[in-house]
């Protein structure tokens, strides 16, 4: 029947497909919201990277779906929050120490349901061609789940041990040249896609496996960084620096690809799935890292790029979440909502075109709900709650300059003013019981409309 439903709906926006541009969305796996230049980064060298924020609109309160990588793609692809889905971390739920976890867990839902219409489906349905290149990590093919072509995607979350050098460990991408590099590989076959369907409407899906985990940069990139000393909190991973300078460098041939072709009317779109890992790379102010619903577990890198349609050159302060790139996409392209596909975000298409958009998009409440445990990278250095966890089962609820953090096991409230405090420091529940107290209520529900599951089981293996 969905498939019927997209078919259907393909016909009737076929015949528009010419006029509409063709779009190129680039998402770097675990890159931190300050890794790059035009975000404050006086290390990481991103100079392409900078060009293309010089000449587009940067959302700096970009958020991820979720605070580590599979939930946030699931919320990204599907337009949903996680309590519909139920993909809520890379599985299991039950992550660190039994006897550290005072709750059972929320189970996890591994991938997407086949029945929900990701956004790859939706541009079908709007007469686009879509390939995916990269990691795919939200079911186990993304040719079943509305994409054209694959190159690099699976359930696989990273490429494995050696991964990022030719013979590859990475499904459906034949190997290269001995050495080859997987995040060069995957923008060449990229640009193939891109030049053989010029003369139609186009969507790439450019998830790079970069900057995951394990680090490996180019040799000769690693040398570079050997003698450049560590800078506020960055740099002291060469590897680390190499992958990022290597992923702008493609970003790049990108952009020279759609130069050469004249392929002017191209909306592109850079961010990251959530936030960098804080023992790797530091997003000061901004506190802890991926895995962590402070700032820098979910704050993120975002951009829009269309030459005379979107404002460029500019900042914006609008929170901007992933729920709401699947509506904002609709709704700039003028492409079909599909049938019985509730969609949570919101349609900021006029936040992107107009400078006299309504303000109020500003203070509307921003939820992340997270009934499940995740263990600390490196205990004492992710900047988190507590040594053990990177978060522990909770809802987050952010609305204007007010954010919330609400954990289940022993309800602990903590308030913080993200204009003045940033870095979440100051605690002030107790010095706004008002505020706690409406947040509280909006988050109550919000969890209620969603029938949002929270853990209340206690478990028997927990010491105190």
């Amino acid at each position: 029947m969905k498939w019927s439903l997209i078919w259907i709906m393909g016909l009737f926006s076929l015949s528009y497909a010419q006029d509409r541009p063709n779009v190129i969305f680039i998402l770097v796996d675990d890159l931190g919201w300050k890794d790059v230049g035009f975000m404050g980064s006086s290390y990481y060298q991103t100079p392409h990277l900078d060009q293309l924020a010089s000449e587009s609109l940067v959302f700096t309160q970009g958020y991820a779906g979720a605070s580590n990588c599979a939930p946030s793609r699931a919320v990204l692809m599907s337009g949903q929050a996680t309590p519909r889905h139920g993909v809520y971390t890379v599985s299991p739920s039950t992550r660190g120490k039994s006897h550290n976890r005072k709750l059972i867990p929320t189970p996890n839902t591994r991938h997407l349901s086949d029945s929900l219409t990701t956004l790859a489906e939706a541009f079908k349905a709007g007469g686009y061609v879509s390939g995916h290149f990269g990691k795919w990590h939200v079911g186990k093919d993304p040719l079943k789940q509305g994409f054209d072509v694959n190159k690099g995607g699976s359930a696989k979350g990273n490429p494995g041990k050696g991964g990022y050098f030719s013979p590859y460990n990475v499904a459906s991408l034949p190997d290269g040249p001995e050495g080859e590099y997987l995040t060069d590989r995957l923008t060449t076959e990229s640009i193939r896609f891109i030049q053989e369907n010029q003369d139609t409407s186009f969507f790439v899906y450019l998830p790079f496996y970069t900057v995951h985990t394990p680090l490996m940069g180019p040799k000769e990139l690693v040398g570079k960084y050997m003698d450049l000393p560590p800078q506020n909190g960055q740099g002291h991973k060469k590897h680390y620096a190499a992958m990022v300078e290597r992923m702008d460098a493609n970003v790049g041939r990108i952009m020279a690809t759609l130069k050469e072709l004249d392929l002017s009317n191209t909306l592109i779109i850079f961010s990251s799935d959530n936030g960098g890992i804080a023992s790797i790379s530091r997003q000061w102010p901004l506190r802890a890292g991926k895995g962590s619903y402070y700032e820098g577990g979910i704050r993120v890198p975002l951009l829009f790029h269309w030459p005379e349609r979107i404002k460029a050159g500019q900042n914006d302060q609008c929170p901007f979440t992933f729920l709401d790139m699947y509506p904002t996409l609709l709704g700039l392209l003028d492409l079909p909502i599909p049938d019985s596909h509730p969609l949570d975000g919101v349609d900021l298409s006029t936040v992107l075109v107009d400078d006299s958009y309504d303000n109020e998009l500003h203070k509307r409440f921003l939820i992340w709900h997270f009934p499940i445990y995740l263990q600390a990278y490196k205990k004492g250095q992710d900047d988190s709650r507590d040594p053990f966890f990177r978060t522990r089962p909770g809802s987050i609820i952010r609305q204007g300059e007010w954010k919330l953090h609400q954990y289940f096991e022993n309800n602990e409230l903590e308030l913080y003013n993200i204009p003045q405090d940033p870095g979440e420091r100051i605690n002030l529940a107790k010095v706004h019981p008002d505020k706690v107290s409406e947040l509280l209520k909006t988050l109550n529900q919000w969890r209620e409309s969603y029938q949002a599951p929270v853990p209340t089981e206690l478990n028997p293996d927990f010491q105190p």
